[in-house]
This record gives structure tokens, C-alpha cells and sequence, in this order.
């Protein structure tokens, strides 16, 4: 169904052009005023405005040159101080009494830098969301700081942008311009770019062309003389950058490094392509949102936490991690290790008790923990658990599927029994776990990661543990497969894949087809050996975090494990030939 569109006010500007102004929503909220980019007009922020609905008032405006507005042919009519000039009148027309919230995507971003930028302009705005637009002058400063200090990552970054930015340089161009807007060529372009991202498919731009045309005014009245000459700008009043990690025009780096001239600064990087506002509105609404409560009197929301630009910040600052099986062993070493890194971790058992002794470590160092008892196998528990963790702390940012059990004996000699129950926890607990957090993670749209904790027995054949490498190779291959199934919502799927590490699954694990004195004799053997291989679960849980960081596919942890996956590349027939071997402890 179409949306009904609000009847326009008319503004007049200081140059006599009249600009198209509507608005959404209960004129005593608090006022978010959406500047559109560059070819679009206010309609992209339609799908916001409905989100938005109820708790905001949505001004938005057609910029001179695009919608209803005046399309003025001089290219000094688009200069930038002209820009902001037109955006602080909106300002004042709709909200003389109160700052605004600012909202902005493209080219509506950048004259909204230039405004907020701007001191004679700042006391009008209590707050600035912006999407794929830079302020130039940053822009132009962040080029030259990658060649003032060259490094292979800077000159990267630079030449990356460089790519990016190729149309501008064509848009400066006499005529070509214009010609490939004519003839179609410019909004095919456009919409090929826009399959690029699966949700803009579905709400595509259609620019007019006389809109693209006029436009491109924008490029040729700034481009030069900003990045040629970039001043320094700079704001104090609150700044949420969301950064689109697919964005085929502006990159990153160049959005975000931005701290020197930005003091109340937080950046979120989000899946999607270049018109966020439009593939992806609930998402800009929510951001946008929580900026605008804050500041209004609000309390700040973990994610407004979490992105928050500030020095000495940890790695995993204000982060929500969930670790199962962090009672003992690996999962409790690893939950410490991201509560040391910042982190607010759900601490999850089968042992109530073991769960709330961790916790109780985390928290006596002055970390944040929350202990929970889940048993993994039962797909209804999970469910519950996630949904509670959802409702009382939020959306995990990593999900750490660590909890496991070990068993031992040949295949003849596991009953079916055992088998199953090795399935329910090794691997049916790594589904759950999966499914209940990567769904909440898709609907929050901020990405995050899964970390599935498999082993080198997951690909190192072995007589002694057919049951258990079964399990884990089935979780690495999981991992793999759902590695490219939420690639495209920025959720990264880690495999770890330890060796022989020093825990106490070595006392609990099963060896089937013995007596009981048998087994407390080979659970001995097998603690000693791990005990002289002395590698620790404070070591694996420090390459647990190193892989989550880096966004591993694989991450083997030990000498061992690191050894094997080459070798189960390179001779895998070395390695069954190997496995022949009688290893059982003795």
C-alpha cells in the first residue's frame, strides 16, 4: 500500500528559492530532521518516519535541486554554506524553541557536517545521526594523514577510497555527465549497485533524472575546494556515525576515524549497502533513537555504549557475551578473559553451582556477570534461556558455544545411549545455541559473532574417539556452512579447534566398553598426559578472544591442533596411516 504523503510546507531561503517541508508525528516530541542525499529526495525517509511513528516528530525537506524544492541552474547555488544555511532555516521554521535531532544520509550527512560544524550554526542541533556522508574537510584531512605517515594499511585504506570515489571525478566532467542521466545509463548503474545488498531489492531507488541532473551541482560547487583545502571543523555535541559495511562509495575508514574533530563520538558499523535508510529503515530508526532518548534524559542503551569512542576503551567494552558451559574448564576461562576485556558475560552451566562460582570470580574483579543454568541438549531450554537474555540484558554481541563432554571407546563398543547423548550435547547444544542468538542477532542488524568450540579431533581420524570426533567435525562443518549463511549480516561463525588442553573434562569424560576400574585407571592416564602437555585453559581462552577478533574461520589453539589441520590438508593419508596406532591411555 502506498503511504500517504503529508501536504508540503513551503520554506523561503536567503536566496529566494522555496524548499518542500514535511512533517510526521506529535509536534510536542522531540523534532529528527531528515536530510536526504544525493539523487534522492524526502521520500527515502518514509520507511523511517513509520518507525519512528508515535515516539518523534519527523521533519523532513526536499534539498534545493531534488523533489519539490527549486532546482536552481547556478552552480554557486550549491555551495555548502548555502546548504547549511537552508538546513538551519528548516530548523528554525519547524522548531524555534528546541534544538533538533539531526538525521542524515549521503549529501544530506555532509551539509550536515558543515553545519553542525559550523559555530554560529551548533546551538540548533542537540544531536546528529549520519549515514555514507563525511564531512569533506574530515575527508579531505584523513587522505592527506594516510600519506603523511605511509604504512601498507594506511596506503591501503587511501587507494581503497581513491576506487571508491572514481564517479566523482567523472561527475566533474563537462556534458558526460549529464548524458549518462539522460540515457538511462546513470540509474541502471544505480540499481546494480543496489542488488549488491538482498534488502534494497525490495524498496528500490528510482531517482528522477532531473534530480540526478541538477545535482550534480553538488559535487562540482564542493569537491575541489574542500579536499583540496580542508579547514578544520569541529563539533561537541553528540555523534552517532553508522557506517554501512557494504557501501560501494564511501568506505569506513574515512567515515569513522574521525575522533580528533568529534568529542562525543560513537561509531556503529552495520551490514547493508549504500541507502540504508531505505533497505533497512527499522534499523536506522532504532539507532537514531536511542541517540535521541539518551540525550533527551534517557538512560544509554548498550548499544550506544558499546560505540562509543573513547581513550583506553578495551576490546570488548560494554559487549554482551554468552559463554555456555563456562562452569569449569574453557568456558570459565573464557568468559574471565572477555570480562577482563570489557565485557558483560552470561554465564551459563548445567551446574547451577558451577555457573554462579563463576560469575562470582568475574564479578569480585569488578566485571559485570550474570550465571544461568541451561542444559544445551534441550532445544525448549535454550529457547527460554535466549529469550531471557534478550528481555533482561539484550542481544548477545558473541555467543560462545562452548559446552561439551568427551568420550572415549571404539565404535562396536559405544552403545547407542552414549552415542545419543554425545549428539544431544556436542552437537545438538551447538545448534541450539546457533539458532535461538543468530536470529536475534539478524533482527538487531549490527552483526556480531559465533564462536563454536569444535576440536583438532574434528579433523585428525582417531580409533579411540570415533563418537567424539563425530560431534566435532560436525560442528566444524556447521560452523563452515553457517559462516557463509550469515556472512551477509555481518555475523562472523568461528570455529576453535583446541588440542590437548589441560581441564577437567579429563575426569569426567567416558570410556565405553571398560569396568569402572578400568575407566578410573584410563581417566588417570588421561589426566596426567594433559597435565604434562600443561597447556592451559587461560591460554586457550586468550586464542578463543584472538580468533573472535580477527573473525577466524578456523582457529586451531594448540601446537598440536595447529600441526594437524596442515597436516590433514597436505598428507591425510599420513594421518589415517597414523591413526592406526593404539593410543589409549595407559
Amino acid at each position: 500500500m502506498a503511504r500517504t504523503r503529508e501536504a508540503a510546507r513551503w520554506l523561503d531561503t536567503s536566496d529566494g528559492l522555496r524548499l518542500a517541508v514535511r512533517e510526521h508525528g506529535d509536534p510536542s516530541a522531540p523534532t529528527v530532521l531528515a536530510v536526504h542525499g544525493y539523487p534522492d529526495d524526502q521520500a527515502i525517509w518514509d520507511g523511517v518516519a513509520d518507525a519512528l511513528a508515535g515516539r518523534f516528530r519527523l521533519v523532513s525537506y526536499d534539498v534545493r535541486g531534488a523533489g519539490e524544492s527549486d532546482k536552481p541552474r547556478r552552480t554557486g547555488a550549491y555551495l555548502l554554506d548555502q546548504l547549511a544555511d537552508d538546513l538551519a532555516r528548516v530548523a528554525d521554521l519547524v522548531s524555534p524553541d528546541r534544538p533538533v535531532h539531526l538525521l542524515a544520509h549521503d549529501w544530506g550527512s555532509i551539509q550536515a557536517w558543515h553545519a553542525v560544524t559550523e559555530p554560529r550554526l551548533a546551538h540548533r542541533f542537540a544531536s546528529f545521526t549520519s549515514i555514507s556522508g563525511p564531512c569533506l574537510d574530515h575527508a579531505g584531512r584523513w587522505m592527506r594523514e594516510q600519506l603523511r605517515n605511509p604504512t601498507p594499511r594506511s596506503l591501503r585504506k587511501l587507494v581503497n577510497q581513491l576506487v571508491f570515489s572514481g564517479y566523482i571525478g567523472f561527475f566533474q566532467l563537462p556534458v558526460l555527465p549529464e548524458l549518462a542521466w539522460r540515457t538511462g545509463a546513470m540509474r541502471r548503474l544505480i540499481a546494480t549497485l543496489e542488488r549488491l545488498d538482498p534488502r534494497a531489492a525490495h524498496n528500490p531507488t528510482q531517482p528522477a533524472v532531473s534530480d540526478g541532473v541538477r545535482g550534480l551541482a553538488l559535487y562540482r560547487a564542493n569537491m575541489r575546494g574542500r579536499l583540496g583545502d580542508p579547514g578544520e571543523r569541529r563539533t561537541d555535541i553528540p555523534v552517532q556515525v553508522l557506517a554501512p559495511t557494504g557501501d560501494p562509495f564511501v568506505s569506513a575508514p574515512m567515515q569513522t576515524e574521525i575522533a580528533q574533530w568529534v568529542s562525543n563520538l560513537r561509531i556503529r558499523r552495520v551490514p547493508g549497502g549504500h541507502w540504508l535508510p531505505r533497505s533497512r529503515p527499522e534499523l536506522v530508526a532504532r539507532c537514531a533513537a536511542e541517540l535521541v532518548e539518551h540525550v533527551e534524559g534517557g538512560a544509554e542503551s548498550r548499544g550506544l555504549r558499546r560505540s562509543r569512542v573513547r581513550p583506553g576503551r578495551r576490546e570488548f567494552q560494554d559487549q554482551l557475551v554468552v559463554v555456555t558451559g563456562a562452569g569449569s574448564g574453557i568456558g570459565r576461562a573464557t568468559a574471565v578473559e572477555f570480562a577482563a576485556a570489557g565485557a558483560h558475560v552470561v554465564v551459563a552451566d548445567i551446574d547451577e553451582a558451577a555457573a554462579r562460582n563463576t560469575a562470582a570470580l568475574i564479578t569480585r574483579t569488578g566485571a559485570g556477570a550474570t550465571p544461568h543454568r541451561v542444559d544445551v541438549a534441550d532445544g525448549a531450554a535454550v529457547e527460554r534461556f535466549a529469550e531471557h537474555v534478550r528481555a533482561e540484558l539484550g542481544t548477545p554481541d558473541v555467543v560462545v558455544n562452548n559446552a561439551g563432554i568427551g568420550l572415549a571407546g571404539a565404535f562396536l563398543d559405544t552403545p547407542d545411549a552414549e552415542w545419543e547423548r554425545a549428539i544431544d550435547i556436542n552437537l545438538w547444544g551447538v545448534i541450539h545455541g546457533c539458532r535461538q542468538f543468530a536470529r536475534q542477532m539478524i533482527d538487531r542488524g549490527e552483526g556480531g559473532r559465533i564462536v563454536n568450540i569444535a576440536s583438532a579431533a574434528a579433523y585428525l581420524p582417531s580409533q579411540l574417539l570415533p563418537a567424539y570426533s563425530t560431534t566435532k567435525a560436525a560442528v566444524l562443518a556447521l560452523s563452515q556452512s553457517l559462516r557463509i549463511e550469515l556472512a551477509a549480516e555481518g555475523i562472523g561463525v568461528v570455529a576453535v579447534c583446541p588440542g590437548l588442553v589441560n581441564t577437567g573434562i579429563t575426569t569426567s569424560a567416558r570410556f565405553v566398553g571398560v569396568d569402572d576400574a578400568e575407566q578410573a585407571r584410563r581417566r588417570q592416564a588421561a589426566k596426567r598426559l594433559y597435565q604434562r602437555r600443561n597447556f592451559t585453559p587461560q591460554r586457550a581462552a586468550a586464542e578463543i578472544l584472538r580468533a573472535t577478533r580477527r573473525n577466524a574461520a578456523i582457529a586451531p589453539v594448540t601446537a598440536e591442533a595447529k600441526a594437524g589441520l596442515v597436516l590433514s590438508r597436505l598428507t591425510p593419508g599420513l594421518l589415517r596411516a597414523a591413526a592406526r596406532a593404539d593410543l589409549t591411555p595407559r
